[in-house]
Order: structure tokens, then sequence, then C-alpha cells
């Protein structure tokens, strides 16, 4: 069976994720969360109130889809509050309880084990090359779209 580099590629890729999403699973399983719900805890901590459109559309585990369920079991769980919008009954705007900030601040904890274990795995590795050639794959993706706007976003807020 010969295999190609292209293939290779993509079955490293996949290989790479499952692995990382299995140990960040490991290290939030205390927690009583998975990747999925940290990502959206993450995402509330970072960027403060959003509706459940405005959310969806910048989380990469539920790209392109309506995220309601995960954020139920999070509302279930306490850790996340719906509050009415003031002016659009339709709307609710999502943001985290005391639990949920604390649960978030845990999460980015596994969140900096699981990077800092890349770092010593990748050594000398050009990451920015790294970045820069699966950045390329996902563009115009709804998985690329929520990490250009996550980036935007931090890059805001990083510059005020």
């Amino acid at each position: 069976m010969r295999t190609t580099d292209i293939e290779q590629f993509r079955y490293l890729v996949l290989a790479a994720q499952r692995e990382g999403n299995r140990r960040l699973a490991v290290a939030l399983a205390p927690l009583g969360l998975t990747p999925s719900q940290a990502e959206v805890l993450g995402v509330l901590a970072d960027v403060g109130p959003l509706t459940l459109s405005g959310l969806g559309e910048l989380l990469v585990c539920e790209s392109g889809t309506n995220p309601s369920r995960l954020v139920g079991r999070l509302v279930d769980a306490g850790m996340v509050r719906r509050d009415a919008v003031a002016d659009d009954g339709r709307q609710v705007q999502l943001s985290l309880t005391d639990l949920g900030r604390e649960r978030a601040a845990a999460a980015r904890r596994a969140d900096d084990e699981l990077h800092a274990h890349l770092r010593v795995r990748l050594g000398t590795a050009d990451v920015t090359a790294l970045v820069t050639a699966l950045a390329s794959v996902v563009e115009d993706t709804p998985a690329g779209r929520a990490i250009s706007r996550r980036n935007s976003l931090h890059a805001e807020r990083s510059s005020s």
C-alpha cells in the first residue's frame, strides 16, 4: 500500500487532534466538563456576554451548528446564565455564573498544560509555518471562520 504525503498529513492531523482532545478530556473530567463545554466557557470568559448565535459564530467545536444543547447542559449545571435581551424578547444573552468563571479558569489551566505538552513535543519545529499551513486548509470553512473571528477579537482586546 502506497501512502502519499498528503494522505499522511491528513491522518497525522486527525491523529494529533484526537490525541489532543483525549488528553484535554482527561484533564477536564474532574471538572465535569467536556472539551466542547470548556470551549464555550472559555469563549464566554474571553469575550463576555453573547447571544446564542454570537457564541455559535466563535465556536470551533460546534462550528456551523446551533450550540443550544451544549449551552443548555451548562445552564443546567449552573455555569451559564440566560438573560433576556432588553430590546429583543426573542434573543437571550449568555453569561458566566460565578461557578462558570471558576470552571473556565480551571479549564484554561488544562488548556495551558496541553499547550505546554505540545511545545515540548514540537521542539524546534516552525510553529508559525504549521499554523499557516493548517489555516490554509480550513480557510473558508465554518471552523476556519470561527478561528478568524476569535483571532480578530483577541487582537482588538490586545490593542485596547
